[in-house]
């Protein structure tokens, strides 16, 4: 293959206000190829679900293919915007973007664990803890994920739910969806078994450069990553002023709910929603959308971050409503939005 042939198959990416330029292979995911060079990039779903990865075209062409994503609407496409995680070049490309240069320091590392302990949190809840091995170290920045590998090669991204205070090991939160992975750890999985683990991924974490009160909000399993926050910033006095609201459809969705009341004792306030409850539920707190139970308490957010986690339609409203009803600024939304099914490979 003569020189010209590899130009041709490869074009040069421009990462503004970065300065740095990455060359990218045709057909290659323009945040694949940025993340695997190290790139301070903000991502979370890498499917063009939650649009932490937007950019606007500066210069050049991108093709994101004729899909329409939920992390993109109609008039952004028309401005210029892509999603760099759906995104190959298809000319030399200058972007400009969004940076964290929070999670240069944490390193993606590949390794295997072996798991500690198993325990039902719900019917449908895991809490799975890995034990980490002694070397390399392991370091996440609250509010990061993992991906999961078990035997058959089934690969599942799931977020951290301990502090990383708590050395050595890992907590996760699955929910059983029915598939292949969660179907192994309900009916196979066993302690002491052997797993691999590739991680941290994800620009989901607290900024420390800001003062802001806090809304943490999560649903279901979303929970996760929100536990995590929730007790670094505990264990670290930050005095940052902090109300989660965690949402579910039935009471028992809320599996830790009394590890959050107890955060209540510490400055935490605790709203608990559940949207679908039955009469034999004897539920008696807040009902409804939680995003919405948000708004019925603050409807001016402009003075607020919000970290929110949870199902696409319920971060994806929170979004939308928050900063078009109620003031929030858009760089103060920060997300995490699981999306089911394998993690993508790398």
């Amino acid at each position: 293959m003569n020189d010209e042939t590899v130009h041709a198959e490869r074009h040069t990416v421009t990462f503004l206000p970065l300065d740095r330029e990455l060359e990218v292979r045709r057909g290659e995911k323009i945040l694949a190829a940025a993340l695997a060079a190290n790139f301070p990039l903000p991502y979370s779903c890498q499917k063009g679900v939650c649009g932490s990865c937007k950019a606007k075209v500066k210069v050049g062409v991108c093709d994101q293919g004729d899909t329409q994503f939920a992390g993109l609407s109609a008039s952004e496409a028309e401005q210029g915007y892509v999603l760099l995680c759906q995104s190959t070049p298809a000319s030399d490309v200058t972007v400009e973007c969004r940076t964290v240069p929070s999670v240069e320091g944490y390193p993606v590392r590949k390794a295997p664990c072996r798991v500690s302990a198993l325990e039902r949190l719900a019917d449908d809840v895991m809490r799975i803890r890995l034990k980490l091995p002694a070397n390399p170290q392991f370091r996440f920045l609250p509010g990061q994920y993992i991906d999961v590998t078990i035997p058959g090669g089934v690969r599942r991204s799931l977020s951290i739910a301990n502090s990383p205070e708590d050395e050595g090991f890992i907590e996760l939160h699955l929910r059983n969806y029915g598939g292949p992975f969660s179907t192994f750890v309900f009916g196979s999985l066993k302690e002491n078994d052997l797993l691999r683990l590739e991680g941290p991924y994800g620009s989901f974490f607290v900024r420390d450069d800001s003062s802001k009160p806090m809304i943490l909000l999560a649903s279901g399993t979303g929970f996760a990553p929100i536990k995590s926050i929730a007790e670094h910033e505990l264990l670290k006095r930050s005095g940052r002023q902090m109300t989660l609201y965690w949402g579910g459809r039935r009471p028992h969705d809320l599996y830790l709910d009394s590890l959050a009341r107890s955060w209540t004792e510490q400055g935490i306030n605790f709203v608990p929603v559940i949207s679908d409850a039955v009469k034999h539920d004897g539920w008696k707190g807040r009902s409804g959308f939680v995003h919405e139970a948000v708004m019925e308490d603050c409807a001016d957010l402009s003075s607020y971050q919000i970290y929110a986690c949870g199902a696409p339609v319920v971060v994806l409203s929170a979004k939308r409503d928050f900063t078009e009803r109620c003031g929030l600024p858009e760089d103060e939304f920060f997300a995490d939005i699981f999306v089911s099914g394998a993690a993508p490979s790398a």
